[in-house]
């Protein structure tokens, strides 16, 4: 055979193999697609593409076809959060990886993220045993980790939760402001499990605009509201302070709980960067006592560890997003660091420019791409 036939043949031979890999890829991409839950949100409907499919690993794909933001949540028992995905704008699509176990659960679709949403019932079958049977041990032991990790965050929010009340109790307006962002460290940085624990974040951390209808206003915001709008500290806010170290050592007692999964944790990392997406860049957050960096920073700290946990399965099987996330969490930790001041604190976040604020979101922004890849990548297949 001539060089040139020689060639033309191995070239030949590539060219099929190469489709018939092809091929392979896109019927794998196809049953992927085929086997995931389609919701369909609008501002009036929550389709959902199947009520009943099996336990283990599922892909929920989103697609928002109404005209306001919304967010897609699947409820257990007790509206206990299984997985959630906030802040879907119009015309957008979203896609969640989670492990879910066998039961009856709600899909709750929330156009313009209020109320308890747009709701259908699903039933997931099977023992529930397979996706953990099979899971990689390191990831077993991630998960373990941080529920120890969320554990140790709430074990040490109630002492700072209680010298806030303490202050606030004493009458002390500015030993109270000075211990208020302290208080909220543990909380932040583990937000997602205290969050799936759907009576407790309405009582210890909602804001004045987001009160559900009939909803009595509690927590850190009422608080805070207090101390730095009003400047005042009465018989009313006493008794608020004693309600919020209660209903968070109530947080306290439940995280050995809460339903963690590998996915549960890089999904919490991307709502964790949603968050200071939605609430701490715009200033919505701590919108009275401007430490919104100091919530920034404890929601950053608290993605990079679920990251760091999930790191070992993650870098194995994507080599080039565990070297982005490396990058992209170092650059924004760094940014943050400039705003850190001698005593702990940070910058008050009405001293931040508008500039200052625009380069913040680009760094979240940057950072949250590849952190949306991180539930994909540690799948058990």
């Amino acid at each position: 055979m001539s060089a040139r036939r020689s060639t033309a043949a191995t070239l030949l031979t590539l060219a099929v193999a190469t489709a018939a890999l092809a091929g392979c890829s896109q019927k794998k991409d196809d049953k992927a697609s085929s086997d995931a839950v389609k919701v369909n949100a609008t501002d009036s409907a929550c389709e959902v593409s199947k009520t009943t499919f099996p336990a283990g690993h599922v892909v929920i794909d989103i697609t928002n076809k109404g005209s306001k933001t919304t967010e897609v949540y699947v409820y257990g028992d007790g509206d206990k959060i299984i997985t959630e995905r906030e802040n879907i704008g119009p015309g957008t699509k979203a896609t969640i990886n989670a492990e879910i176990k066998a039961g009856s659960y709600e899909v709750a679709c929330k156009p313009g993220m209020v109320g308890d949403g747009i709701r259908q019932k699903i039933t997931v079958t099977g023992d529930g045993a397979t996706a953990a049977a099979s899971a990689d041990p390191r990831l077993v032991s991630a998960v373990a980790a941080y529920r120890t990790y969320a554990q140790e965050q709430a074990d040490a929010t109630i002492p700072a939760v209680e010298a806030f009340a303490a202050a606030i109790k004493a009458g002390d307006l500015e030993k109270a402001k000075s211990l208020y962002a302290p208080s909220r460290t543990g909380w932040e940085r583990t937000e997602p499990v205290a969050e799936s624990f759907g009576d407790v974040d309405p009582k210890t951390d909602t804001r004045e605009d987001k009160l559900e209808p009939g909803q009595q206003w509690t927590g850190w915001h009422r608080l805070e509201k207090s101390l730095w709008a009003d400047a005042k500290i009465g018989d009313e806010e006493k008794t608020l302070a004693d309600q919020l170290v209660n209903d968070l050592k109530d947080w306290q007692k439940k995280i050995p709980e809460a339903e963690i999964t590998a996915t549960s944790m890089a999904n919490g990392a991307k709502e964790l960067l949603d968050e200071v997406a939605t609430n701490k860049i715009t200033g919505e957050e701590d919108r009275y006592s401007h430490t919104d960096l100091a919530d920034f920073a404890a929601n950053v700290e608290g993605a990079e560890k679920a990251y760091e946990l999930l790191k070992p399965v993650a870098a194995e099987k994507d080599a080039e997003l565990a070297k982005t996330l490396d990058a992209e969490f170092e650059s924004i930790q760094a940014l943050l660091a400039r705003y850190k001041q001698a005593d702990g604190t940070y910058t008050s976040y009405d001293k931040v420019t508008e500039a200052e604020r625009k380069t913040f979101s680009d760094a979240v922004n940057s950072l949250g791409e590849p952190l949306s890849k991180l539930a994909a990548a540690v799948v058990v297949k």
